[in-house]
């Protein structure tokens, strides 16, 4: 079939590039329809390169199926990337549900570009930018009550059994991210450049670093990019731009620099701390004495409950509450560290806890009943109490002082 035949009606534009034909196909990501014609269109034989929206992350996610089961909790513990597999977790449960809801799996169309490439020997570029930067970039780029919005954007994840047709129709045309707080975009432009307008310049940065890179004598004539239809003009509009490849990717693969009050708030806070303690002994010795009792009283009594309220062991409860009050005074490791490190050394989870952690993480209550979902939340939750505790018995020991 020609190709005019198969693009009928599907969003699509052709750019050159350095002597490279693109076809740029904007796909529906829970559509058969846009899963057959990315089939249709590979099969014609016109192309020797395949480009996908995705980046490494997420095509594992497609094609390991047992990439749960070989997770490292202690790493992930120690490196503090429990905030990135939640929300990897969260994602991908919300993928199940909708395919469940649909029979369409999200991002069939990529799928089956894989599939496809690799049937007929293609070469595949991976053009995204890792899940894993996008979210810091957002996250620190946005202000607090931004912040605050975005974390209760993620109870879309699994508030409700049934998707809504507005989600749906959202699907249609951006990810499984970006539908999820699609309203919330439209209304900041700081979530809008960095969800969707800095993955359309560095997608473009990617597919002319590819042909930049590529040897003379395997450079691709023709290449296949399969993007969600909502990056389509943004995309091709980056491409006709004149950019410098790698510079681009390497700016918007750096982290926007913390501001310098951030970095030194908590050892600021520390050194008040520490203060009022000796200020309190040189006072009254017993005042040195209260204010001590106030700062382990609140900080393992509040960590505690943070761990409590997550589920866990009794031993992992007692051991945040030994823990915070010391780590509050040391930035550079925290409570839920400690707590859920021994817990997953208690009730270290089990091959089959893995294996049904994607099925777990659709359900809210399956978080706190899958040991491995449970141990990320006992790291969030108790940071979150040592926080919360950390500002509760500052202000009390203030008090005191004065």
């Amino acid at each position: 079939m020609e190709l005019t035949a198969l693009l009928e009606g599907q969003p699509h534009q052709n750019i050159e590039i350095d002597g490279v034909n693109f076809l740029i196909l904007g796909t529906a990501h829970v559509s058969q329809k846009s899963a057959d014609v990315v089939k249709s269109l590979i099969e014609t034989q016109q192309f020797d390169t395949v480009a996908i929206e995705l980046d490494e992350i997420r095509y594992q996610a497609i094609t390991d199926q047992n990439r749960y089961r070989n997770m490292d909790l202690i790493s992930i513990i120690k490196n503090k990337q429990t905030g990135l597999i939640a929300t990897n977790l969260a994602m991908s449960a919300y993928q199940k549900r909708l395919a469940d809801q649909l029979g369409v799996e999200p991002g069939a169309e990529m799928k089956q570009a894989i599939h496809s490439a690799k049937e007929h020997e293609l070469a595949l570029w991976k053009i995204d930018r890792s899940v894993g930067i996008t979210m810091k970039r957002t996250w620190r780029s946005l202000g607090f009550f931004e912040k605050v919005n975005l974390i209760f954007g993620f109870g879309g994840f699994f508030d409700k059994e049934e998707i809504s047709e507005k989600e749906i129709e959202n699907l249609k045309s951006g990810d499984v991210l970006e539908s999820t707080f699609k309203d919330f975009s439209e209304n900041s432009e700081t979530l809008y450049r960095s969800l969707i307008d800095e993955r359309d310049q560095f997608m473009a940065a990617r597919l002319k670093q590819a042909v930049q890179n590529s040897p003379n004598d395997k450079k691709p004539s023709n290449v296949l990019v399969i993007i969600g239809a909502g990056h389509l003009q943004g995309l091709l509009n980056y491409l006709q731009q004149p950019m410098q490849a790698e510079q681009t990717i390497n700016q918007l693969n750096t982290l926007p620099p913390k501001a310098m009050w951030v970095k030194l708030l908590p050892w600021i806070i520390t050194l008040i701390i520490l203060s009022g303690f000796a200020w309190g002994f040189a006072t009254n010795k017993q005042l040195g004495v209260e204010l001590i009792k106030t700062w382990f009283i609140y900080n393992g009594i509040l960590s505690g409950v943070g761990a409590l309220i997550a589920g866990a062991h009794p031993i992992t409860i007692l051991s945040a509450m030994v823990a915070a009050p010391f780590t509050s005074l040391n930035p550079t490791i925290a409570a839920g560290m400690v707590a859920s490190l021994v817990e997953t050394m208690i009730r270290k989870p089990k091959v089959h806890d893995f294996e049904s952690l994607q099925a777990d993480a659709m359900h809210f209550k399956g978080w706190w009943k899958n040991p491995v979902t449970r141990i990320l939340l006992i790291f969030l939750l108790t940071n979150l109490g040592s926080a919360i505790a950390t500002w509760v018995s500052g202000f009390k020991i203030f008090n005191q002082l004065i």
